[in-house]
This record gives C-alpha cells, structure tokens and sequence, in this order.
C-alpha cells in the first residue's frame, strides 16, 4: 500500500497536481486573451470570429491542462484531464456568475462551453 501511494501519490500531492494544472490553464488563457484583444484592436474582428477565438482559448486552455496533469498522474490521466476540464468550466462559471449575477445570454452558452471544456482536458490527458 505504502509502495502504491510512493508511485502514484497522496491525496495532498494529487490536489498539488489539480492546483498546478489549473494555475497552467488559466495562465494560458491569460495569454490567449491577450492575442485575441490584440487582434481585435489591430483588425476590427467581427463578433463571431471572436467568439469562436474564445471557444478555442477553452479547448486550448484546458488542453494545455489535461497534458499537464497527464504527465503527473501517470495513471488514468484521461481522467485526471477530466477533472482539469471540469473545475475549469466551474471556476469560470463560479466567476462568471459572481461578476454578472446571471448567466450571460441566458445560460445558453453553458452546454457548449461545458463540453469543451471537458473535452479540452480529457483529450490533453489522454495525449499526455
């Protein structure tokens, strides 16, 4: 038992490792955020280029994520990716709905963002 938790972690290790993929997946986001309003300052994009650009900073964002808690957890990283994606969208719903006091646009948005989310993670463990 003592042999498994050495290989494969405690518990405190393992919320280390969701903390550290979180820290990197909003880190990510930061930058790609960054690029999107660069390109919407420089080229006028229209609103569902951004919004497609946003789309794409989940998937990536979550992504970069799952890879690294993949890489970590070296067992059931797909998993692992899942969680990443997972506490990602609650974050960001979390926050989302503490700024705007509501869903923005009804909370139709919600369902797609989930699933990309999740998937971001799952696919960038998975690969890990």
């Amino acid at each position: 038992m003592e042999k498994s938790r050495r290989m494969y972690g405690s518990p405190v290790e393992k919320l280390l490792w969701m903390v550290k993929a979180l820290f990197c997946s909003y880190g990510v986001t930061g930058i790609l955020l960054c690029l999107i309003s660069f390109a919407l300052y420089k080229w006028e994009l229209d609103e569902t280029k951004v919004m497609a650009g946003i789309m794409s900073v989940y998937i990536l964002s979550t992504f970069a994520g799952g890879i690294l808690v993949g890489k970590l957890a070296k067992k059931r990283k797909f998993l692992w990716g899942f969680l990443v994606g997972l506490c990602y969208f609650a974050i960001l719903l979390f926050v989302s709905y503490g700024l705007y006091h509501s869903l923005q646009n009804g909370g139709t948005d919600v369902g797609p963002v989930f699933l990309l989310c999740i998937a971001g993670g799952t696919i960038g463990g998975m690969l890990s």
